[in-house]
């Protein structure tokens, strides 16, 4: 017993290293690419960008299923971006409340006969509308289909634009945000074929009228470690993903494709679990398959701000969820392992995705409890629980300052100096004991998916109006 006990400390100490190294290597990438997209976007002024005629036209898709309370809000909020060719199309998901008789009386909607091909499977559609007072905007009608794929998958059959946008209802971009995330496809449209934005923390800011007016950090902590959250996972992991063309998910809350080639795939799949890990996986597939020379690529100025969960309990069911969805991608393309047709996504991305991100809770919760058993057998070394706690608590926590220093130097969105000095305690407390907790989460999405439990679990959310309540 002894014995097993010191190999399964030794092994989370070095399972704890390895990922801390790999993070501090991803924050080196994402520093150095971060100031290196600074300089290129002085060469790109955003005015030239939608003034000129070769910006290419973009199709906004906002999946809506019950959002009546704020939806008006949310569709002038999209229709109020700041670029030149635009379409918004939003889905009507079966919402049983009233949220298309809302948009029908503050947008005048009109049954029109839009061209609508369905190459991408969703439920049935009742009806197509077109707005009288804006007539960039689309509804689209249709059937539950349980998930936000079928949504989404509906909104993509009636696009008209050789770009589509997704974006969750219930988020708000900022102005230039489609302006921003263009960049990379106005440097490269050969072969950029998608890009995603930065997703942040809207609670605690404050709201008028659908746009934000002022960032303020969240007054609740467990929506202030949201935010740490949010920042490494986007400002250093997606960022130095991206520099490898390893980008393996771009939000659902924000994020550009081309259009052609997500028909080409099939849409969204209606069943997946986690719709925008799943499509970014397809379209690797896909394209690497064919052997083309493609880009996938983060911009990390583009804001789009969201809502995240405020309770234990709906914090609890988004993550998960996050995790089923994980596993609900990785299964699949277990294929790709290793395969020299895929590159660095068979070698790098997909195998760090199975050890580092889909075994981590069973690795890290299983550690957890053999550590305490050894303190309780009288066998936990000193000198392995300074290393331990070095390693797998410090370390960590001075990578989570890394990313809010990275948003400090560059992007500056919180500029109380007390909120950054609560951002940087709260460093301290997202290691433990609150990654903990986030462990026994995706842990028991784990069990959920693996005895078929993958059903919906809404989460409590107070809306545009008064998210900064």
């Amino acid at each position: 017993m002894i014995r097993f006990l010191d190999i399964s400390n030794h092994t989370l100490f070095w399972y704890y290293l390895a990922s801390n190294l790999a993070y501090l290597m991803m924050l080196v990438v994402a520093l150095k690419t971060s100031a290196a997209h600074q300089r290129r976007l002085k060469s790109y002024p955003l005015g030239w960008i939608g003034e000129t005629p070769l910006t290419p036209p973009i199709t906004i898709i906002a999946p809506a299923h019950n959002e009546e309370t704020s939806i008006r809000v949310a569709v002038r909020s999209l229709l109020e971006n700041h670029y030149p060719q635009l379409e918004v199309i939003v889905v009507n998901d079966g919402s049983d409340d009233r949220t298309l008789e809302a948009m029908r009386d503050e947008f005048r909607l009109q049954p029109t006969r839009t061209v609508y091909v369905p190459k991408a499977a969703s439920a049935p559609i009742r009806g197509l509308y077109r707005s009288e007072v804006d007539t960039r905007l689309v509804v689209v009608d249709k059937e539950p289909g349980g998930s936000k794929a079928d949504a989404v998958n509906a909104g993509l059959n009636a696009a008209t634009s050789p770009y589509v946008c997704i974006v969750d209802a219930d988020s708000i971009l900022e102005n230039d945000a489609l302006l921003r995330i263009m960049v990379p496809v106005l440097e490269d449209p050969e072969r950029v074929v998608a890009v995603g934005g930065i997703i942040r923390v809207l609670n605690g800011s404050e709201i008028a009228g659908g746009r934000l007016r002022r960032v303020r950090l969240p007054r609740k902590s467990i929506e202030v470690i949201q935010v740490i959250e949010y920042l490494r996972a986007f400002l250093i992991g997606r960022e130095a993903w991206a520099q490898g063309n390893m980008l393996m998910i771009i939000s659902g809350a924000f994020g550009v494709f081309r259009t052609d080639l997500v028909r080409a795939v099939g849409g969204y799949r209606s069943s997946s679990i986690g719709e925008d890990f799943d499509l970014v996986a397809r379209l690797h597939r896909h394209l690497l398959d064919k052997r083309a020379d493609y880009r996938i690529l983060f911009v990390p100025d583009p804001m789009c701000w969201t809502e995240v969960p405020s309770d234990l309990k709906s914090l609890g069911r988004q993550r998960a969820r996050w995790q089923k969805g994980l596993l609900d991608v990785l299964w699949p393309n277990r294929d790709m392992l290793f395969r020299w047709r895929y590159g660095r996504i068979g070698f790098l991305a997909l195998p760090y995705l199975w050890v580092f991100e889909l075994s981590a809770p069973v690795i890290e919760i299983g550690g957890i409890l053999t550590i305490v058993l050894a303190a309780c057998l009288g066998a936990l070394s000193r000198e392995f629980l300074f290393q331990f706690l070095l390693f797998g608590y410090a370390f960590a926590t001075v990578i989570s300052m890394g990313s809010v220093l990275q948003e400090e130097i560059t992007y500056k969105r919180y500029n109380d100096w007390k909120d950054v000095a609560r951002l940087v305690s709260y460093c301290f407390l997202e290691h433990f004991p609150y990654r903990q907790l986030h462990m026994i989460w995706r842990l028991q999405g784990l069990w959920q998916y693996l005895r078929g439990d993958n059903d919906w679990r809404p989460l409590k959310r107070k809306g545009l109006e008064s998210a900064n309540v």
